[in-house]
């Protein structure tokens, strides 16, 4: 019980709540360790839980006609990582597959009994929007990058958004989330050294000019 009491205050999704609640929260979830590279979910799958991810990284995608692996986004800590559509249903379906880049720690919620204990008694019910917003945001970047984005655009909006991410990864790994080539990406890594906006120190990034790197995918 402590433990996973410990888990659940981590999540800012729990913070409102009290003592009494976060204990009945306990009561309907559960605890589940997940190592590296495992699956969570794939996609069309259906569940009766809620899932939060407590600690860890988890990658989300899908898979093209041809078997082609296309990267949407990266889910991190303190986050919910079910896509939810509507209240009414008793099971979520997942549109996506989610597998994990790091060992991790996920928090599974009841999510009938969170329906019945507390979203009908309007507890938790802002925290739902909050993070349906803020998916819809992020799919939101996804169009931008796969639509709207040139290379150049993709790299600044990365290098932007989730340096840490950038630097942690092979090259080769990058080029394959931003859809690009790896001597695409090269040639912009260059381009943008070149023009003083970023410098590059035992293959990391160092970031010289933020507000000229956003104004590369802003077109401004």
């Amino acid at each position: 019980m402590g433990n996973k009491l410990e888990s659940i205050e981590k999540l800012d999704f729990f913070s409102s709540l009290n003592n009494t609640d976060l204990d009945k929260i306990s009561n309907i979830s559960n605890i589940v360790k997940y190592p590296k590279d495992s699956i969570l979910y794939y996609e069309n799958d259906t569940h009766n839980k809620l899932f939060f991810l407590v600690s860890g990284l988890l990658k989300i995608y899908k898979i093209d006609k041809y078997d082609n692996e296309i990267f949407l986004y990266n889910i991190y800590e303190n986050t919910l990582i079910s896509e939810l559509t509507t209240f009414d249903n008793h099971t979520i379906q997942c549109f996506s597959n989610a597998e994990f880049l790091d060992d991790s720690i996920i928090l599974e919620v009841d999510f009938l009994k969170l329906k019945e204990n507390f979203l009908s008694k309007n507890k938790l019910n802002d925290e739902f929007i909050n993070e349906i917003l803020l998916k819809t945001a992020q799919l939101h970047c996804v169009v931008n990058r796969e639509l709207v984005f040139d290379a150049t655009s993709k790299v600044a909006y990365m290098l932007c958004d989730d340096l840490n991410m950038f630097n942690r990864l092979k090259r080769q790994d990058i080029s394959f989330m931003l859809h690009i080539q790896p001597e695409t990406l090269s040639r912009v890594l260059k381009k943008l050294k070149r023009s003083e906006l970023i410098d590059i120190d035992n293959a990391k990034i160092i970031i010289k000019d933020i507000n000229a790197l956003k104004n590369i995918y802003r077109g401004e």
